[in-house]
């Protein structure tokens, strides 16, 4: 006998996949639209000062070193900067060991800024985790955490790449 909430081929798994990943893109875009509207943020400007914010970024972080942290592409990153240190949230310093590089930190403005949008932030995550365990969070943290493992490895070859849109 069959039980209904098991695939019983890999047409269902291969459902189960899709609507997974066509549920990602949902949960992102949701985070997107809230964020803009709830805190007056972008999620990718919240992630560039949160990222900027912790204790062992204090005194900034290299470009590299941000996108590989956010997993971002350099020209995204690049974009994003510019908007926050138009706004005066963040600047690019001259780094203090290799006069060439340049670190991004927060100014004090963004300081201010990112200080004051902590409750709001607690909030968001309190209210937007409402329906979840202690335990249901710590399992989903570690599956996610095991999704992007496992996107970083996918590699498809060349004829992926041929039939990539866009």
């Amino acid at each position: 006998m069959i039980k209904v909430n098991e695939p019983s081929s890999e047409g269902s798994a291969s459902e189960v996949h899709n609507r997974l990943f066509f549920r990602l893109f949902q949960v992102g875009n949701t985070l997107d639209r809230q964020s803009i509207k709830e805190l007056g943020i972008t999620p990718v400007h919240w992630a560039v000062m949160g990222a900027l914010s912790r204790p062992k970024a204090r005194a900034g972080m290299s470009f590299s070193d941000l996108t590989e942290y956010l997993f971002v592409s350099r020209q995204n990153l690049d974009g994003v900067l510019k908007r926050l240190e138009r706004d005066a949230l963040v600047e690019r310093v001259t780094d203090d060991v290799d006069r060439r590089a340049k670190k991004v930190v927060l100014t004090a403005t963004g300081r201010v800024f990112w200080d004051d949008l902590q409750p709001k932030i607690y909030e968001f995550y309190r209210q937007a985790l409402a329906g979840f365990q202690f335990d249901d969070k710590v399992a989903l943290v570690h599956f996610m955490n095991r999704l992007n493992e496992g996107m970083k490895s996918v590699k498809l070859g060349d004829q992926a790449k041929e039939r990539s849109v866009g």
